[in-house]
């Protein structure tokens, strides 16, 4: 494994994102665990788009003007619906001390769907990936798995790190009421943000 595809994906990882977002939101609304399974579905989130990058089903949103839309503005709408159920007071992603946990399942969904809903995932593997994997590769399927489930791993590994050190400071976070009113804004500015930069995204 190259140093260079290693230092990439923790920068791509690493870098705030839709998915960098959910995951603090999680460790911080429902602590450690809540944001090691949002790490968890995040990642599980990105396994379509290597595989249609890796079978070329990708060339199809990069090339249909129509599919790539569609799958577009489903994310926009989605990061404007996490927008606003995080403003509301009892929302999914409401920081209280006594919040009811949710289940694991809607961790993951939520998760898995956020990055699902983003076509430029897609087209970002299909451009990523090769870069790494030689002309002259005998087994460039392989190796494009390889890369796959390492930056898989990779995200993982951060996400969670995100989550988790999210949780860790929870308990302050829940101990003042107006830093929890100035968070929710902020959190559901950010998925607002980040909509408004998926809508205005071009192929």
């Amino acid at each position: 494994m190259s140093p260079e595809f290693l230092l990439t994906t923790l920068i791509v990882v690493a870098s705030p994102g839709t998915g960098v977002l959910y995951t603090l939101a999680a460790g911080l609304s429902r602590g450690a665990k809540a944001g090691i399974l949002a790490a968890f579905a995040c990642t599980l989130g990105t396994l379509p788009h290597m595989a249609a990058a890796i079978t070329g089903l990708a060339a199809l949103l990069h090339t249909s003007a129509i599919a790539f839309q569609v799958l577009k503005y489903l994310g926009v709408i989605y990061l404007l619906y996490m927008a606003w159920s995080t403003l509301k007071e009892h929302g999914a992603l409401s920081i209280e001390e006594d919040a009811r946990p949710r289940s694991a399942r809607q961790v993951i969904v939520t998760g898995i769907l956020i990055n699902i809903l983003n076509p430029k995932l897609s087209i970002f593997f299909f451009a990523f990936l090769p870069q790494f994997v030689s002309a002259d590769e005998p087994d460039s399927l392989a190796r494009m798995l390889e890369l796959s489930a390492v930056f898989m791993a990779i995200t993982f590994l951060v996400f969670a790190v995100y989550g988790v050190s999210a949780a860790a400071v929870r308990t302050h976070v829940i101990s003042r009421p107006p830093v929890l009113v100035w968070m929710r804004r902020a959190f559901a500015a950010a998925f607002v943000g980040l909509g408004a930069k998926l809508a205005l995204a071009e192929r």
